[in-house]
């Protein structure tokens, strides 16, 4: 991905409360330009960002989606994100998911194990 590019993020597992690292994410994410769409179940809003409550409602292309959530949680939306097909998941720590990744990787959806604040604050977003 070109870093000087506003892409549009999906954060699943977005958070209202600010010492969580999704919600630490989507205001890195704001702050670099980036359009976010915030997927939670049960919050409507995040950083003043309205929010999905599935990725099923999200209309937009999306290049890069970074997951907040465990295995047992994204195992669940292995077909949503393939209908998605985002340029790049980011399996944030603690969010790791093989099955998941194999999947994605086989239809040619580039998957990274690696922390999405570092990525932003390094430049290698």
């Amino acid at each position: 991905m070109n870093k000087t590019t506003k892409e549009t993020v999906v954060v699943i597992g977005a958070s209202p409360n600010p010492a969580r690292y999704a919600n630490k994410a989507v205001r890195a994410l704001l702050d670099h330009g980036h359009d976010v769409i915030p997927v939670h179940p049960a919050v409507r809003e995040v950083q003043g960002v309205p929010v999905v409550t599935s990725l099923e409602e999200v209309e937009a292309d999306v290049d890069t989606v970074t997951l907040y959530v465990n295995a047992a949680q994204s195992s669940k939306l292995t077909e949503a994100l393939l209908n998605l097909h985002p340029g790049r998941v980011i399996f944030n720590p603690g969010a790791e998911n093989t099955d998941l990744r194999i999947a994605l990787e086989r239809e040619n959806i580039e998957c990274l194990e690696a922390c999405t604040l570092v990525m932003l604050a390094t430049g290698q977003f």
